[in-house]
């Protein structure tokens, strides 16, 4: 079977023409994974099982095959959301930031987890974004066999094109079990990446703002 490679979504609305312009409709966001056969990805689990020397012959895991074949389809499946925007009608210019959202992805090199928390923030320019959007952001990138040096940059670029902020700023830290539950086996270290663009990136004062307010300048 040939593998596609997975596709995202969006229908992108028209920019403003003017103030008096009608409500810009949300942008509809849909990550479509290249189609999820479970019958088949439980018996290859039950493959791979065998293959590793595991009998799923007794009751405890005779299921297991297909609940593996879930767990996954279930892992590299986000939710479509709409990224609501609205109108910076006051001209608020300050750092927005929403910090500790909770992140979890697998590790494309060994289909392992990993899990952490990121912080996302940007500068706004003609238009703010439903705060619950950030988290949602995340979610769509973290769904999929990723790196987290890429998750970080796909979220702080799609943010950027999407809403054309003066800047953004993305930190994850997160802990990955395949270099503390194998390998090296270093329980408890943690892998920080940062990504900067638009003023969070070449201003230093707001710069330092991001970082202090996230807590990756302590």
């Amino acid at each position: 079977m040939t593998e596609r490679p997975h596709r995202t979504t969006a229908r992108i609305d028209p920019p403003d023409i003017d103030a008096t312009a009608p409500a810009r409709p949300a942008l509809r966001v849909v990550h479509q994974p290249s189609g999820i056969d479970l019958a088949a990805a439980e018996a290859a689990a039950g493959q791979f099982l065998s293959a590793l020397g595991i009998s799923t012959d007794s009751e405890s895991l005779r299921g297991t095959p297909g609940r593996m074949a879930r767990a996954y389809a279930e892992l590299f499946s986000p939710r479509a959301f709409d990224l609501t925007t609205f109108p910076n009608d006051e001209g608020y210019d300050e750092l927005v930031l929403a910090r500790r959202i909770p992140v979890r992805s697998v590790c494309e090199h060994h289909l392992l987890p990993f899990v952490g928390t990121a912080h996302v923030g940007y500068l706004p320019g003609a238009r703010i974004l439903g705060l619950s959007k950030l988290a949602r952001v995340v979610e769509h990138f973290a769904c999929r066999p990723q790196v987290q040096e890429r998750l970080t940059k796909q979220v702080a670029d799609w943010l950027q094109t999407q809403l054309e902020p003066k800047g953004v700023g993305v930190v994850i830290e997160a802990e990955h079990s395949c270099m503390t539950l194998r390998g090296v086996q270093a329980t408890g270290c943690s892998t920080m990446t940062s990504t900067m663009l638009g003023l969070l990136r070449s201003d230093a004062r707001s710069r330092s703002e991001f970082l202090a307010l996230t807590g990756a300048a302590s």
